[in-house]
């Protein structure tokens, strides 16, 4: 096999987003086939080795501003020429950086995450589109989630911003191949864009063995957490398709029946007492304010006890100035049960996690989910795949499902013996189908494909 220089490429590196865990795992598979690999992002995170290219930082306050006036309103240009100017003069920077770093570094091959799927920096999209037509590199772009898939991207602004999501997100080129993280999205690129791709799900290292250890022992105390409390752990980002407010309704239903737990032992041999709490953990970033805002009330209102703590916990475990960072392994080292119990999603990241951890998890049957995972017979607890909204914009699904999860919940918590027998049936589906092995054998065909 030829031995190729491969940039993965994103608008971040090195922190706690699927899209940056999933490809720090593609590296490490690259890698052990013989790959030179290096990352083009716009930020680095806890990452060193990174290719910067400013102007695709996630947060750039000329994009910000861009996806403002393309989707929302547009309202900070004299007219849509000027508008366009803006765009292009990004994407045009964008374009003569990507070709520098290519010809720097001798890249043959662009592993491109997501930036040609949403339209959420259209500079970007037409930069790399550029760079590609104006250079012999070859491109696989790694579709995650798709801008057809997301209100933000329905109603553009501007004629020109339509015609950008139809010819370049995604982009048909000789030069450019495809590929999906389901069933449904390679579907609907075929019908939408008449594009073939490959379907590789998300994958994970199911040789991690997150245990407690002298580093994260403290865990617990630093949260005001005792050690027979229970940890239900929320290990996503912060976003509205994430349906957190379904796991505070089952939260709040085992708070409810709470004396079922007093005075017995845990599936891992704690007793819980009367002084004992149901803790929500939830260790993501926020990246949506008013959700926030709205779970935090919500949780409130329903007595959950609900703590954030995104600012102690790190892509890698780190100590800065005295200040100590949990990697997010500690999180699932510590916890009890995980939530999943979103929406909309492209995968499912933080389910292989919870596999990885053996930890039962309580999930929430979404189209992807229904597709991709159902089929593999995962043991869970089951919150349905129907919902409906309330007036504030939260999700909710009937009474007697929240119901019916908290008692299968509370049975699991005090059965040791199927606690673990179902977590480690888990555990060997997940590793046959999903793990780095899984992945390996993709990534060695499709490169192939690209000598």
């Amino acid at each position: 096999m030829e031995k190729l220089t491969i940039a993965l490429c994103h608008f971040r590196v090195g922190e706690t987003d699927g899209v940056s865990l999933e490809m720090d795992k593609w590296k490490l598979v690259l890698e052990k086939l013989g790959h030179n690999v290096i990352y083009v992002a716009g930020s680095r995170g806890t990452l060193k080795d990174v290719e910067i290219i400013e102007e695709l930082h996630y947060n750039d306050a000329t994009n910000n501003k861009v996806v403002e006036n393309a989707y929302v309103k547009f309202h900070s240009y004299k007219n849509e020429e000027a508008f366009k100017q803006e765009i292009e003069k990004e994407a045009n920077s964008i374009e003569t950086k990507l070709i520098n770093i290519i010809n720097k570094k001798g890249v043959d091959l662009l592993m491109v995450n997501n930036m040609f799927s949403l339209g959420w920096n259209l500079s970007a999209g037409l930069g790399f589109f550029n760079a590609i037509k104006n250079s012999d590199v070859r491109c696989l772009c790694h579709h995650h989630d798709f801008h057809w898939e997301r209100e933000k991207y329905s109603h553009p602004t501007c004629s020109f911003v339509q015609e950008y999501l139809i010819t370049i997100f995604p982009p048909n080129h000789p030069r450019i191949k495809h590929v999906v993280i389901n069933t449904i999205a390679k579907n609907e690129l075929l019908k939408r864009r008449q594009i073939e791709s490959t379907v590789v799900p998300n994958v994970f290292d199911f040789d991690n063995n997150w245990i407690v250890d002298d580093f994260n022992a403290d865990f617990r105390t630093t949260f005001g957490i005792k050690d027979n409390d229970l940890i239900v752990l929320q290990a996503t980002r912060i976003v509205q398709r994430k349906g957190i407010e379904l796991a505070l309704d089952v939260v709040a239903e085992l708070n409810a029946n709470k004396q079922k737990l007093i005075g017995k032992k845990l599936y891992n041999g704690q007793v819980f007492d009367v002084n004992s709490n149901i803790v929500y953990l939830m260790v993501g970033l926020n990246e949506d304010p008013p959700y926030f805002d709205k779970i935090m009330k919500y949780a409130h209102q329903k007595d959950v006890d609900i703590r954030w703590v995104n600012d102690h916990i790190d892509h890698e475990r780190s100590h800065d100035n005295g200040h100590k960072k949990y990697s997010l392994w500690d999180a699932y080292a510590h916890c009890d049960l995980v939530t999943y119990t979103s929406l909309l999603e492209g995968w499912g990241n933080q389910f292989i996690e919870a596999l990885v951890a053996k930890k039962i998890i309580i999930s929430y049957q979404y189209p992807v989910f229904v597709t991709d995972i159902l089929p593999l017979n995962f043991h869970t607890v089951d919150l349905g795949a129907q919902h409906s909204l309330k007036k504030d914009g939260l999700a909710i699904v009937e009474q007697s499902i929240v119901s019916s999860a908290a008692e299968k919940t509370i049975e699991l918590l005090l059965d040791g013996d199927t606690y673990k027998k179902l977590t480690a049936e888990n555990y060997i589906i997940g590793k046959k189908n999903l793990s780095m092995d899984a992945l390996e054998k993709l990534l060695k065909s499709i490169v192939k494909n690209e000598e």
